[in-house]
């Protein structure tokens, strides 16, 4: 009878055992969880960072000229009067010959 006892709790142990290691909300299950845990609080550094880089833009662009002047400049191609403006346009890749064929 003992023998049965002890063989009933070593069938219960490995069970457990498996369910632990393998089971839902098992260990397997607690790796997985912090690695996307760990995944996700890097994406919210880089997101947070990137919301306070867009504040600053924010606070330059509605308290100085500067800003918005720079903006201006470079993403819609303003001039002041009274400047000239130079555009250099390189030949095509294809149209190019090779630096070191050239005397």
């Amino acid at each position: 009878m003992l023998r049965y006892v002890a063989l009933f709790l070593l069938l219960l142990l490995i069970a457990l055992e498996i369910k632990l290691w393998a089971g839902a909300g098992g260990m397997r299950e607690v790796w997985l969880l912090e690695r996307r845990l760990a995944e996700q609080k890097e994406e919210n550094q880089r997101l947070r960072q990137r919301n306070e880089a867009l504040a600053a833009e924010v606070r330059d662009l509605k308290n100085g000229k500067a800003a918005i002047e720079e903006r201006a400049r470079s993403e819609l191609g303003l001039i002041k009067p009274g400047e000239v403006f130079y555009q250099v346009v390189e030949p095509p890749a294809a149209d190019r010959k090779p630096e070191h064929d050239q005397p």
